[in-house]
């Protein structure tokens, strides 16, 4: 493990400060539970601050406008993003409790790849303007007609701590591209990946002060103030639905415009046809950063004439992942985020077997570690589709198997639910697997093991899974305002 130089400081109108009265809190590594350091706690008058930087820095200066000049301070972050990868990996390995394995992936080397170079492209390739055919005014006059395109203001980010650089990279690289101005708030248990990021933008880019701001603290209501300041257009949330509804609600009287990607209760549904032996490795995803992400695919629906044959597939597979240590390169699963995260995991174990259900495989915390907040790779069967652990999001490794008869209980079990962020479906023809896929209610489906990702792909989910979409063009326009102009044609 690299030695790591941890940024304990927040971002202000450009500069690196601590908290005005001296308060830190501490950061804890999910893997030992051991404080690892601290940071600044903020209060809610730092926020103000940081929320005026923006406004500032929005209404009074050329970022807005200046395409050319974003795009160059967005490269430059880029690659000053580069420069430190190592120290975001190591750093994100300590404080999320991510395995080393997943760094390579969506927690680091994914991002990185995509989530400020494709927006930092759009900036050149995007119809900021947009010609409408002439047509006449009230008077019959003819009119030159246009559309432009403008940035919403000041964003307030909210980000979670289950992959917080991922996030934030995504929510700063189209936000700054579209010209806006920003607050970052990340979650108190996961600190360090933001103020790191705003060292680098204060230190490696010129961004101007107030375009970039983050804000750390421990209390919650703290980022609340960018959700009632009237100084801030939109909130860009991720995180649960409970706290999306809320945001909502305090978002209400200022007409926030919102981003919010929620909570998830995903479906798997293999049908009959389908490969049974590689469609079930699927519901190993609940092993993925301990199931701790809201698009895993934490139900499987298996056909009732296969279910014991994909039953014991599943027990097989899921006995089979390596976890523990997140330092490994050979683990898959690491902790939970905090004891408090395992003592809801536990409880919802707990109540999944008082409704009936059978508990296959875990269940409990592994005894083989005695020091960090580990739950076992959890099998629950013989589970109806109204218990709670079919219908809540637990966010931990629980995978629940769910018997169907035919397509269309399929499609209904996987719609019978207040969410609809994402799913799959396996079969042997790629016919059938799109007709059920066009069917159910979510923003993101999986046919035959395909992976709808990237920087260019939009994500988000239906119903309850939140509003708007992150990514591609439909993510990009979504820090935009539009604005119709006229002049008289001649």
């Amino acid at each position: 493990m690299a030695a790591v130089d941890h940024e304990v400081r927040m971002l202000v109108d450009g500069e690196l400060i601590e908290a005005d009265s001296g308060r830190t809190f501490d950061n804890v590594n999910p893997a030992t539970e051991e404080v690892l350091g601290a940071v600044a706690d903020a209060s809610a008058a730092e926020m103000q601050r940081a929320i005026g930087a923006a406004r500032r820095a929005f209404d009074e200066t050329s970022w807005s406008t200046d395409h050319a000049f974003r795009k160059r301070c967005l490269e430059q972050l880029q690659d000053a993003l580069e420069g430190e990868r190592e120290g975001f990996r190591e750093e994100l390995i300590l404080e999320v409790g991510c395995p080393r394995m997943s760094t390579m992936g969506p927690q680091l080397d994914g991002p990185l790849a995509g989530a400020l170079r494709y927006p930092a492209k759009l900036i050149d390739e995007f119809p900021w303007e947009t010609e409408l055919p002439d047509g006449p005014d009230m008077r019959g006059n003819p009119n030159v007609r246009r559309i432009w395109k403008e940035p919403v203001g000041v964003v307030g980010a909210i980000v979670p701590w289950n992959f917080p650089l991922e996030v934030t990279l995504n929510k700063v690289g189209q936000a700054l591209a579209t010209g806006n101005t920003m607050v970052l708030k990340p979650a108190p248990d996961t600190p360090w990946n933001a103020t790191r990021l705003g060292r680098l933008v204060a230190e490696k880019t010129e961004i101007p002060a107030g375009v970039f701001n983050v804000v750390t603290s421990a209390d919650h209501l703290v980022g609340e103030e960018l959700t009632i300041s009237p100084a801030v257009d939109l909130i860009s949330f991720t995180g649960s639905t409970v706290v999306g509804k809320r945001i909502m609600e305090k978002g209400g009287p200022t007409m926030k415009r919102l981003f919010l990607e929620l909570g998830g209760k995903s479906a798997t549904i293999v049908l009959e046809d389908a490969d049974l032996s590689t469609a079930v490795l699927a519901g190993l995803a609940v092993c993925f950063h301990a199931g701790q992400g809201c698009a895993i695919q934490t139900r499987m629906l298996l056909p009732r004439s296969r279910y014991q044959e994909g039953v014991e597939l599943l027990k097989g597979a899921l006995s089979m992942v390596p976890y523990g240590d997140p330092q490994r390169p050979d683990v898959m699963m690491g902790p939970v985020i905090s004891e408090k995260q395992r003592t809801r995991i536990l409880g919802y174990i707990e109540k999944g077997r008082a409704e009936g259900a059978t508990l296959a495989l875990g269940g409990g915390r592994p005894p083989q570690h005695d020091k960090g907040w580990y739950v076992e790779p959890t099998l629950f069967t013989d589970v109806d589709n109204s218990m709670t652990i079919a219908q809540e999001e637990i966010f931990g490794p629980v995978l629940v198997a769910i018997p169907f008869e035919d397509d269309d209980d399929a499609v209904r079990i996987a719609n019978d639910s207040v969410y609809g962020l994402a799913g799959g479906v396996y079969s042997g023809s790629l016919e059938r697997s799109l007709a059920v896929a066009r069917r159910i209610r979510t923003g993101v489906m999986s046919v035959n093991g395909g992976a709808p990702v990237g920087p260019d792909v939009p994500f988000g989910g239906y119903k309850q899974s939140g509003v708007g979409r992150q990514n591609g063009t439909a993510g990009f326009e979504q820090y935009l305002e539009i604005k119709a102009v006229a002049w008289p044609a001649g």
